[in-house]
């Protein structure tokens, strides 16, 4: 089936209420999409029986949850979730259906800002909802003509193995700098590997308080899944949980490394403006004998000595040469 193109008149609808995506899913067809008022009459008549819809809102527009609440939701729950909760990654049983909150970091990121997407996925409906726009979803849009999605949690299931896919790529590129950082740890850039040290663990810090997702829920999740769920959903939706819990632990392994790396740097850095303060006084206590001599030749005084010597200086030179030779020998005999 080939995905319709519509109208501004049309689209008008989509534009009132907040609909940024919606399609119906049918089995053995392209992905075919809607506008918000196809989406409501499918939806009110109990269609599709074998597929199911997907919509993705804006939840700044105005009228998005309202519309919602409306058409489609049974209660308030899944928009009180998104007023009260965190942005920490998330995945629970709501009623009947999951709830999910999703973060759209990217490795290339650099801000500390971040898109979060909600979800709420029920046997024949998935709903997304965003404030900012986030990858992921233009991600899957993209791709959704060439992806085999015969039911909602596997739409639901493609979100989370992408966030873990960018979560490892992260942790990659991450180790990676860190293991260069420890090759040249010894070298004159000391400066620059605590300064890319300090920025890549405040980056894994975020990463990690936003995408490490609250244990208890995972448990009573995957202990009572919802009936509509398939055995198949569940023991995929199993994999991803242990893997995304490694991605978690490596972030954990690569942060305490980190730190170490810091505290090597910090002590390095402790180490050189030590040896710095050394040879400063070594260098001030060798000019301690011309600076005494000059001091005491230069107050202008009568009874000055060698004042009417030819010779004079040269014999106040060779003086203090030798006290500056004398002290230069003690103190490599007390640093030996």
């Amino acid at each position: 089936m080939r995905v319709t193109n519509f109208s501004p008149f049309i689209n008008y609808a989509n534009e009132v209420s907040g609909v940024i995506h919606g399609y119906l899913f049918l089995p053995d067809q392209l992905p075919l999409r809607l506008t918000a008022e196809q989406l409501v009459f499918h939806h009110q008549q109990k269609q599709p029986k074998e597929g199911f819809i997907w919509l993705h809102i804006n939840l700044h527009h105005a009228a998005a949850g309202r519309w919602l609440r409306q058409h489609f939701l049974p209660d308030d729950d899944f928009l009180k979730e998104i007023a009260a909760t965190s942005p920490r990654t998330r995945l629970s049983l709501q009623d009947n259906a999951l709830f999910a909150v999703l973060n759209d970091i990217t490795p290339t990121e650099a801000s500390s800002r971040n898109a979060s997407l909600w979800a709420w996925c029920c046997e024949a409906m998935i709903i997304t909802a965003r404030f900012a726009p986030v990858t992921m979803v233009e991600t899957l849009v993209a791709e959704l003509h060439h992806l085999p999605l015969s039911q909602p949690e596997h739409l639901l299931m493609w979100l989370l193995a992408y966030q873990e896919d960018n979560v490892e790529k992260i942790i990659r590129e991450a180790s990676r700098q860190v293991l260069d950082i420890e090759e040249r740890l010894f070298d004159h850039s000391l400066r620059h590997n605590r300064t890319v040290l300090s920025h890549i663990r405040r980056k894994l810090l975020r990463i990690q308080s936003l995408l490490v997702p609250e244990p208890a829920a995972l448990f009573r999740l995957l202990n009572r899944p919802p009936d509509w769920l398939a055995a198949d959903s569940v023991r995929e939706l199993r994999e991803f949980t242990e893997e995304f819990s490694l991605g978690i632990n490596d972030m954990s392994n690569l942060l305490e490394r980190i730190r170490l790396l810091q505290e090597e740097a910090s002590a390095q850095a402790v180490e050189q403006n030590n040896r710095t303060l050394y040879w400063l006084t070594v260098v001030t206590v060798m000019a301690l004998p011309i600076n005494i001599i000059t001091g005491l030749f230069g107050m202008n005084v009568g009874g000055m000595p060698f004042a009417s010597d030819p010779h004079g200086f040269w014999h106040l030179l060779i003086s203090a040469a030798s006290f500056t030779l004398l002290l230069i020998l003690l103190i490599y005999r007390r640093t030996r």
